[in-house]
């Protein structure tokens, strides 16, 4: 419990980067596959996207064009939002420079949740809002974690994920030469291998139980992923407005 009050907050280890990370993709699994029984598109990354915008433009069908750009724009300014706020909190000095993303991420999802059926409304972009909403969390999720990470961990999309599962793997089963040197030996990084199938757990897991969650239940689901996430980044946000609120009385005192 210790960690996981510590997930959001400044100072960061590789465990805490690892158990965040799992947490989120998690929940980015959620929401796309959830999302998908939606809207019936994946929004959590923008290869989709990005070929459907290209295919399109060639075909004529602009309406599906329009579509793609709203989701690459929403995703890339929900990535741009993180930047501003981690970047804003480092300047002045705040513990919550990961957690405010996450804030946003939750209140964005709780909204989501208790409003879902009534964000269904086109867009100039000719896709419904709840597409452009679910495409901006998850690009500021995407940046979180890379901020975070220093870029070492993503959650919204798994095919460099997988990717690297692959190449880790190939390392792991290379046979080595027995007369070779010790140091130009092929060696996986199993620390690496298993954070990158944890994330891929997490991604699946989360799939399902998203899936699961708007057949049987709805929108309302969402809820409790928006709470975890509101859980989550609360000690640090709390941390900063207990020394904004002990430098007035100081002022005051003086």
């Amino acid at each position: 419990m210790r960690r996981l009050r510590h997930l959001t907050g400044q100072h960061r280890t590789a465990s805490i980067n690892r158990l965040l990370g799992a947490v989120l993709a998690f929940n980015a699994g959620a929401i796309n596959a959830g999302g998908f029984l939606v809207v019936h598109m994946y929004t959590s990354h923008m290869t989709g996207f990005a070929s459907l915008l290209a295919d399109n433009l060639v075909l004529g069908n602009m309406r599906l064009v329009l579509g793609a750009i709203g989701a690459l724009l929403a995703f890339t300014f929900g990535a741009a939002f993180t930047a501003i706020q981690v970047n804003w909190a480092r300047q002045h000095g705040l513990r919550s420079e990961y957690a405010l993303p996450l804030l946003v991420e939750a209140l964005l999802l709780l909204l989501f949740g208790l409003m879902g059926a009534t964000l269904n409304r086109q867009t100039p972009f000719a896709v419904p809002l709840t597409v452009l909403v679910l495409s901006f969390t998850m690009g500021l999720q995407n940046a979180l974690v890379s901020k975070v990470s220093s870029s070492q961990i993503r959650t919204t999309h798994m095919t460099g994920i997988v990717t690297d599962i692959g190449i880790e793997l190939g390392k792991l089963f290379y046979w080595n030469r027995i007369e070779g040197p010790f140091e130009s030996r092929v060696r996986a990084n199993r620390i690496k291998l298993r954070l990158l199938c944890i994330l891929l757990g997490a991604f699946v897991a989360g799939g399902i139980v998203g899936a699961a969650g708007f057949k049987y239940v709805g929108f309302i689901w969402v809820v409790p992923l928006a709470l975890l996430l509101l859980a989550l980044c609360l000690p640090p946000l709390y941390s900063d407005l207990l020394r904004t609120f002990r430098r007035k009385l100081l002022r005051q005192g003086t």
